[in-house]
């Protein structure tokens, strides 16, 4: 049973890890487009779909970009573990 919660130890630190990652490099576009492109005068601006390029590049497609991200990330990486199957043998043990 230890090798067994060894294993999910390391996969659930494996997905922690994974996920505070997607969540910085998401920050990072975010920054890098919102301030990268919008650091000029308005009136230079270019829009898509009615709205200034900087803000849909960092808030729409950077959106999307990051729920595909997580769909893929959770159903190639993350693992399904029964914590009450868990519960239950740490229980019969006491």
């Amino acid at each position: 049973m230890k090798s067994n919660m060894k294993d999910i130890s390391k996969q659930l630190n494996k997905e922690a890890i994974m996920t505070i990652g997607l969540y910085i490099f998401f920050f990072v576009w975010w920054y890098v487009l919102s301030y990268g492109l919008g650091n000029k005068e308005v009136s230079q601006y270019n829009y898509i779909l009615g709205l200034p390029e900087w803000f849909f590049y960092s808030c729409v497609l950077g959106y999307v970009v990051i729920c595909i991200a997580v769909f893929v990330m959770v159903k190639v990486f993350f693992k399904d573990i029964d914590f009450e199957d868990i519960d239950e043998k740490s229980r019969e043990k006491k």
